[in-house]
């Protein structure tokens, strides 16, 4: 059973298939250009159910097959500010001064938070803190 289970994750991770930039969806190509400018693409890889880009500073995009940002990872620097939503950043401000925001990650259920401290901070879709990991 574990080595089918090895077998079906080799499989999806095979099917990432490398794109350019210009064959991703125009909703993901207008936020790049808006947001991640200065960066210079690395890779851009499509799969089944999103599109991926990493730069050579370390950062990554993910964006649905719309082309909506699922996930920023900024690990190099830090998430745009303006992408931010406002709930959260007045929580991590008034309640972790003096961090920033590394990793951004959007899905059904909320929001996912990566600070520079090292925390993870996890909100639902009201915008109220449903867990903290170290």
């Amino acid at each position: 059973m574990i080595a089918m289970f090895a077998m079906s994750f080799n499989a999806k991770a095979d099917h990432d298939q490398v794109i350019t930039f210009n064959q991703m969806p125009q909703a993901a190509q207008t936020f790049l250009k808006q947001y991640f400018a200065d960066k210079v693409p690395l890779v851009v890889t499509m799969d089944w159910d999103d599109y991926t880009i990493v730069y050579d500073s370390g950062e990554k995009v993910e964006f649905d097959k719309q082309g909506n940002w699922k996930e920023m990872d900024c690990r190099t620097s830090h998430v745009p500010s303006e992408l931010i939503p406002e709930q959260i950043k007045s929580h991590i401000k008034a309640t972790f001064p003096g961090t920033t925001i590394l990793k951004l990650d959007r899905n059904r259920r909320g929001y996912e938070v990566k600070l520079n401290n090292g925390l993870e901070v996890e909100y639902n879709r009201a915008f109220q803190v449903i867990d903290i990991d170290d």
